[in-house]
């Protein structure tokens, strides 16, 4: 595919190695050629790179499988641990690849995960998650006319910001792109 045909969480073959685009930007300077700029992200050491391409470059899009897994634990030393739906074999991914994208995975949850050549890269999250609180001050009377808010731990162990008007207990809807709250699912 051409350079310019590259978008955000586009995986390519790049210097024999797996690359995800972070950013890409389409630049065309005054009297210059147009070109791309891609932050691109090693697939398997998490390193960030940024690389400039002509528009009219050939990229290697890489070919990926997608599919289905239960996350079941943390291990320590290797990271994440997911079992395969479709065969129930267990493997690992490395936690510098994966980041903070766990802190939106909770147990026993079951993802969409890519492989490239039967090796898992990394976890595909729908934009928004559903986690419980498990820990947040209570709210202060008088606090709810502005938008105040107080930072709450959920059931994965990540802190967000939330209204003062959320309890331990209460299920809330979380942003995976920006880790903001986004509100409060009834249930």
């Amino acid at each position: 595919m051409n350079a310019n045909e590259m978008r955000k969480g586009t995986i390519i073959m790049y210097r024999g190695a797996l690359w995800q685009a972070v950013e890409i930007t389409h630049r065309t300077p005054g009297n210059l050629r147009a070109f791309v700029q891609a932050k691109l992200r090693n697939m398997l050491t998490g390193v960030h790179i940024t690389e400039r391409f002509a528009s009219t470059d050939s990229v290697d899009q890489a070919w990926l499988d997608k599919r289905k897994a239960e996350y079941l634990y943390m291990d320590n030393q290797t990271g994440p641990v997911f079992m395969d739906s479709e065969n129930f074999e267990q493997f690992t991914l490395p936690k510098e690849v994966i980041g903070d994208l766990m802190g939106y995975i909770p147990e026993n949850t079951v993802v969409e995960v890519t492989f490239h050549e039967g090796r898992p890269l990394t976890v595909q999250l729908s934009s928004s998650v559903e986690l419980k609180v498990t820990e947040t001050e209570p709210g202060v009377r008088g606090n709810t006319v502005n938008s105040v808010f107080k930072p709450a731990t959920l059931q994965t162990g990540i802190v967000v910001k939330v209204p003062m008007h959320i309890h331990v207990g209460d299920v809330v809807r979380i942003s995976t792109e920006t880790g903001e709250f986004l509100d409060r699912v009834n249930r």
